[in-house]
């Protein structure tokens, strides 16, 4: 019955074709090719006709052609040898990590394109658990209180865990009883929400363990799956998602924090859901603390928190490419070992697209570099492809390719020493040079 529907609609489509594409010409018994392209639509040497016939067939009876998903393909032959690190690990939802390829055409999710947050320029923590022993406390962490929190691995991530509702842990700072937080700074990381848990984190301004909590006046910051905010303070809901809105199956959130002097803003992935012009108080520290009502689901208390960065800073781009003749971004990253950009480099490169826009008398330079754990050769390679793919990727919004021009320098011109967390992540960075 289905054959012969598909023959009916095969030979008036053909009918109605152009007299040099007539049946008679190409010469093909019809109600043959219509059961081989029904049992096998991957044939390549099919006609061109009857092939097209088919496609324009598909687009009006929806799936009745529908090919076979194929195996998604083994990527493990692709992976370099050498360690060298992206910096953040990514969104890990499916709603909103990218799904670019290695194709050199960079497919960022279209949700970033407004994407504003910039971080800092000089990094003064970093922590990706790199090294770390599962089951030990994390080495770049103090503990605040009681609690229970440990270094894990979660599918092929590491992660801090949270092992106890209520646990806080403090970033290890030289002198922890000062104010260890500029004038202007961001704190971005990853937090992992269960789906149908009660879960949220707090970030408090002040250390927990070293500092008085009679300097800072004011509630915590207080992260959801779907809503971020400080109680009578300032608070917003991830676009789409109703009060309280639940979510059906696990996922990472980048959260990303930016504060200038007084103004706070909440980044949750793509969307700012918290901007406070002024916050009133002056953050002197940091504690990431589990929500003590955390409920434990079935797959066990799942808390975990992961590429966690402070970093000091941020000037104009534009003020910057004229004060020093480049702008150098540590807030690109890319997927380990490949120059598949992450989705929350787009406010990086939202402002750099914006900027040269806005100035078409600017030409840049974009130039990779790399730190120096893995092979040498390999991290050139890798500086390169990564350098280009920034560069296409600026020329997909709209910039003259004429205007840019891309290269890699690996390893060969670090920006601070590879023997510490904050050094191999001031390395693996990305510049723009005015030319």
């Amino acid at each position: 019955m289905k054959h012969s529907m598909l023959f009916s609609l095969v030979a008036a489509l053909l009918f109605l074709l152009p007299q040099e594409a007539s049946p008679q010409k190409v010469k093909v018994n019809v109600k043959e090719k219509v059961v081989e392209e029904t049992d096998n639509r991957a044939n390549q040497k099919t006609d061109e006709v009857i092939d097209a016939g088919f496609d324009k067939i598909e687009e009006g009876i929806g799936n009745i052609f529908k090919k076979k998903d194929k195996k998604p393909k083994d990527d493990s032959a692709e992976r370099e040898a050498g360690r060298e690190e992206s910096g953040v690990a990514g969104n890990g939802s499916g709603k909103n990590n990218t799904e670019a390829k290695e194709s050199g055409q960079p497919q960022l999710v279209l949700k970033w394109n407004r994407y504003d947050f910039l971080p800092g320029e000089k990094i003064i923590f970093e922590d990706n658990q790199e090294g770390e022993e599962n089951g030990e406390f994390p080495s770049r962490w103090d503990l605040a209180g009681g609690g229970n929190v440990e270094n894990a691995s979660y599918g092929d991530q590491n992660v801090i865990h949270f092992r106890e509702a209520g646990s806080c842990i403090i970033p290890f700072f030289r002198e922890p009883a000062k104010d260890n937080l500029p004038d202007l700074f961001t704190v971005e990381f990853d937090c992992w929400f269960e789906p149908d848990e009660y879960c949220q984190y707090y970030v408090d301004f002040w250390d927990h363990k070293n500092q008085s909590e009679s300097t800072i006046s004011i509630d915590p910051l207080i992260i959801n799956a779907n809503h971020a905010g400080i109680n009578d303070v300032g608070e917003g809901y991830y676009p789409g998602y109703e009060e309280k809105g639940e979510i059906t199956s696990g996922y990472w959130r980048h959260v990303a924090i930016s504060f200038n002097t007084r103004a706070l803003k909440v980044y949750l992935d793509d969307a700012r859901v918290v901007n406070i012009p002024n916050l009133g108080i002056n953050p002197e520290g940091l504690t990431i603390c589990c929500d003590p009502m955390n409920t434990v689901g079935s797959q066990g208390n799942n808390r975990f928190i992961k590429n966690i960065r402070i970093a000091e800073g941020a000037v104009r781009l534009y003020d910057k490419l004229m004060q020093d003749g480049r702008i150098i971004a540590n807030g690109i990253r890319f997927d380990v070992n490949k120059a598949t950009i992450k989705p929350e480099s787009m406010g990086v490169i939202n402002e750099i697209a914006k900027l040269m826009k806005d100035h078409p008398e600017i030409s840049l330079s974009v130039e990779g570099h790399t730190d120096s754990d893995g092979d040498e050769l390999l991290n050139q390679d890798l500086s390169e492809r990564r350098a280009k793919a920034v560069a296409e990727q600026l020329a997909q919004m709209g910039i003259d390719s004429s205007r840019l021009r891309s290269k890699g320098w690996g390893e060969s011109n670090p920006a601070g020493p590879n023997n510490t967390s904050e050094g191999k992540a001031a390395n693996r960075r990305v510049e723009f040079v005015k030319i």
